[in-house]
């Protein structure tokens, strides 16, 4: 009897030594996973780059989702009663991080949490959205990438298209500030080169075709500005433009292989990129968001829609990028 529990307590022993050296061992390999949560506006080829371009800027920076890294993707599809939701869900979730994509998703996740760090990119001017102090300094939880481009140049390339032009059109949704900024300077840059200008916005996505056709008829050239409301119907603006033989340049690069003639823009991939790279600082515990500056995209081209240009009557080889 003695020897049996002797025998039992030597088991015992061995047992919970054995599972003492395995705990050590799984707490010396355990992985920390960090969580991070993404809130995108609407699902356009755009942003749906930037979010892609995000990843591989998180996995360049050493977190790759399935290892490190968990993602709870959310797409508020326009809607702004998603958006709050949404974001009030990310931030009950206890997010190490917060992704906006584009201006409404950035404010909407901003106006949910002073705490957690939140990066944005696709936002057109991170001061006029308020979610910095400053684009050196931020000073607040938010930094990111913008996506803002030179609204002369643009409209130079117009210009140079369709060099006799009286009058032109600009359409975007008003209810969109990114949207609302860019018009405004392209407003300004068109009446100092003494041309007319013709402003149409719409609403919803339902609203682009009639918007569209309406300021196509009394325009000879259009210019969209990163507008995800435009951008969502892409196709929509380009085939009555092609039908209406009216050249438009876009700020968005994707928009134009959708719907446009030709832009001077950013690749959205790339500028996710840049951003998941940020993240990925924030993460280590390398930045912090107050600190860290707004970054803009580092590369522009020019981008042309051959069979849209074709379409119009205009050579593709003849659209050069303004000085």
């Amino acid at each position: 009897m003695q020897i049996k529990k002797l025998v039992t307590g030597i088991t015992l022993a061995g047992l919970l030594l054995l599972g003492g050296c395995s705990s050590k061992e799984a707490g010396s390999d355990k992985t920390v996973v960090k969580h991070v949560g993404v809130l995108q506006v609407v699902q356009h080829p755009s942003l749906d780059k930037a979010y892609k371009g995000f990843k591989e800027g998180l996995k360049e920076g050493g977190y790759t989702e399935g290892k490190n890294l968990k993602i709870d993707y959310q797409n508020a599809q326009n809607n702004q009663d998603n958006l709050k939701s949404m974001s009030e869900k990310l931030v009950n979730a206890k997010s190490d991080l917060i992704l906006g994509i584009a201006t409404p998703a950035a404010q909407s996740v901003a106006n949910a949490t002073q705490d957690i760090p939140v990066v944005v990119t696709a936002v057109t001017d991170l001061k006029a959205a308020k979610l910095v102090k400053s684009n050196t300094k931020p000073g607040t939880n938010v930094t990111g990438t913008t996506d803002m481009v030179s609204i002369k140049k643009q409209i130079d390339l117009l210009l140079s298209i369709v060099p006799k032009a009286k009058t032109i059109g600009i359409m975007y949704n008003a209810g969109e500030s990114n949207s609302k900024i860019q018009a405004d300077m392209a407003i300004a840059v068109l009446k100092k080169a003494g041309v007319k200008v013709v402003v149409k916005t719409a609403n919803t996505t339902n609203d682009v075709q009639q918007v569209t056709e309406t300021l196509a008829s009394k325009v000879q050239g259009i210019f969209v500005p990163t507008d995800n409301t435009f951008d969502s119907a892409a196709s929509v603006v380009g085939k009555v433009v092609k039908e209406k033989k009216v050249p438009l340049v876009a700020a968005s690069i994707d928009q134009v292989k959708t719907g446009g003639l030709a832009s001077i823009g950013i690749d959205y991939e790339l500028l996710g990129k840049q951003t998941g790279k940020m993240a990925a600082k924030i993460l280590a515990g390398k930045a912090k968001p107050q600190d860290l500056p707004v970054e803009k995209a580092r590369d522009m081209k020019l981008v042309v829609n051959k069979e849209m240009a074709q379409a119009l009557g205009i050579n593709p080889k003849s659209i050069k990028a303004p000085q």
